[in-house]
């Protein structure tokens, strides 16, 4: 007896799956009239150079709005986006460089990733040998994966995006290069994220699910590029996802006495109601650990194509990040007013 496979078939708007990254881009710049798109090169940047320092930062592409939606005023100066999932390449790192160089250095905020340590660490010193200034960044926020495991350690997923608020903004303020790496590493240095998928996603070139999942099944602490995560369970309550993911947070940051930012991050495929009833629980769970919430965050920050799953951050605070944190912003994915 002959058994018929099931034939998946993609289902995503787009036109060409080799051409994705490179239509995404021409359309950000046609939606935001002060951003330009270098053709060939994977880089949004801002049309006006400050005459500060630049902030720049990126990876691969399938995460939106990050990176490209953080370019604007108060946040980054230059995004570089590389294939989906995959780093850029150092040359299109370098153009991101020089489009956001106004003569005062460029901080590099880069995810760990080995790809993108590797590649943004050869553009650094192609920068360098040109001239260009620069200091780095890198982000370890995922508490899921323990820095022995991996050659690279903990990755870089949700935090980041403050990273950029805070770098963005003092650099707004008109501070040294090195006072700005300074307050992005205090940044990284303070933030942890931990999430969990429900679903997996579909690469455009690829064309099918790059894993699977049971109906009932989450994987916690999956990361998002489908990287393996620390265990898959049977799908929980809002209530229990907030309880287990912001545990294992609180456990790592080992403190609790200060104020925090928290954002709750969809990865793609999760509607707005589920996270704000995750947010409802995850302030109901912070309260009861004697944990304060300076300012909350919810939206898709960072995403994972159309992956459905969610993570939660915590940002610890002090007097010297809030007025970062809280500085005006004016991008496609975060506007802010003064």
């Amino acid at each position: 007896m002959q058994v018929k496979r099931r034939v998946i078939i993609m289902k995503k708007i787009i036109n060409d799956p080799q051409k994705v990254v490179e239509e995404m881009l021409e359309g950000i710049q046609a939606a935001n009239p002060d951003v330009c798109y270098i053709e060939n090169m994977g880089v949004i940047a801002r049309r006006t150079k400050t005459g500060r320092v630049g902030v720049v930062s990126g990876g691969g592409s399938g995460h939106e709005p990050m990176h490209a939606g953080y370019v604007g005023e108060g946040m980054l100066d230059a995004a570089v986006s590389g294939n989906v999932f995959a780093s850029p390449d150092p040359e299109r790192i370098l153009a991101g460089i020089k489009a956001a160089d106004s003569g005062k250095g460029v901080l590099l905020i880069i995810t760990n990733y080995s790809g993108d340590c590797m590649n943004f660490s050869m553009a650094a010193e192609l920068a360098n040998m040109e001239g260009i200034s620069t200091a780095s960044v890198i982000v370890r926020d995922d508490v899921s994966v323990k820095d022995s495991t991996t050659s690279t350690g903990r990755r870089g997923i949700a935090g980041t995006i403050l990273v950029h608020k805070v770098a963005g903004a003092a650099a707004a303020a008109g501070h040294s290069l090195e006072e700005v790496r300074r307050l992005a590493q205090k940044a990284a240095d303070n933030v942890r994220t931990m999430g969990m998928a429900m679903s997996s996603c579909t690469i455009p070139a690829i064309g099918r699910p790059g894993f699977e999942l049971a109906d009932d099944e989450v994987e916690l602490g999956m990361g998002i590029h489908g990287e393996p995560g620390v265990k898959r369970v049977k799908l929980m309550s809002a209530k229990e996802t907030a309880r287990v993911l912001l545990s294992r947070i609180l456990n790592d940051l080992k403190e609790t006495g200060s104020e925090f930012a928290l954002m709750v991050n969809g990865l793609g495929g999760t509607p707005l109601m589920e996270l704000y009833i995750l947010n409802r629980e995850a302030h109901i769970f912070l309260k009861s650990m004697g944990v304060k919430i300076h300012e909350t965050f919810v939206g898709n920050y960072i995403t994972s194509l159309e992956m459905a799953g969610c993570s939660l951050t915590l940002m610890r605070l002090d007097e010297e990040m809030k007025p970062l944190l809280e500085a005006p912003c004016d991008t496609m994915a975060w506007k802010r007013r003064a």
